[in-house]
């Protein structure tokens, strides 16, 4: 009888033990997955780089110009939303909330950005696009984005961005009825704050020397 009890605990033992070897193996993966992940968003460069590899959260194409693809009569709504990180003592909006394009056809549009601070501060944007498999259809070819942005205390720019809805998008059945595009831009304050440092320096100098410093607009080209 005490035999028939052993052989039947080290059957048990047998059959549990690959189920926790592949719990134990999911468990690293996963954490290797989490590490990585969380390393690419460590930086701007590595997120970027990650995002363009994975299409990760309706991450666009990035374009040098528009391609010399027929443009299409059929009309895409594109949206534009604007976000401020609550670090970020700034004002973000888009100038337009909407814009209709046809496909293949380049469109222009513009967010607005006012420091409201009293100090000069860098800021940083990030984005993506909703829904998500519209992404690959979206190309930008000039933007603000990963780019840092110097505003003075109570400066206020428009930034451009150029972009066109790949045709393309028609022969994909998964994403052949997008009728929306929603463009989505969020603003962070940049980690790198030398530039806003340096501007203040300038600032305090021309001010002992008597003079008033004259600066222009700082419009980012991309």
């Amino acid at each position: 009888m005490t035999d028939t009890k052993d052989k039947m605990k080290l059957q048990t033992s047998d059959m549990r033990e690959p189920k926790t070897r592949n719990g134990v193996t999911a468990v690293i993966l996963f954490g290797l997955v989490v590490g990585m992940t969380g390393l690419a968003f460590a930086s701007d460069p590595l997120y970027r780089i990650f995002c363009q590899v994975t299409g990760y959260g309706g991450t666009t194409k990035v374009a040098e110009a528009v391609p010399d693809s027929q443009i299409i009569d059929q009309v895409v709504t594109v949206r534009f939303d604007a976000n401020v990180n609550k670090s970020l003592a700034w004002r973000f909006k888009p100038v337009q909330n909407t814009i209709k394009v046809r496909l293949g056809e380049p469109a222009i549009a513009f967010y607005e950005a006012t420091n409201v601070s009293d100090k000069a501060i860098v800021g940083t944007a990030t984005f993506n696009v909703a829904p998500f498999k519209a992404g690959e259809y979206f190309s930008k070819i000039e933007c603000f984005c990963f780019t840092e942005q110097v505003l003075k205390p109570g400066q206020t720019v428009q930034m451009p961005v150029t972009f066109f809805v790949d045709p393309a998008i028609l022969k994909d059945r998964n994403s052949a009825d997008v009728k929306t595009i929603t463009l989505s831009y969020t603003f962070f304050a940049s980690d790198d704050q030398s530039e806003a440092l340096k501007l203040k320096t300038l600032q305090v100098i021309s001010k002992g020397q008597g003079s008033t410093l004259s600066s222009r607009e700082v419009i980012p080209k991309g």
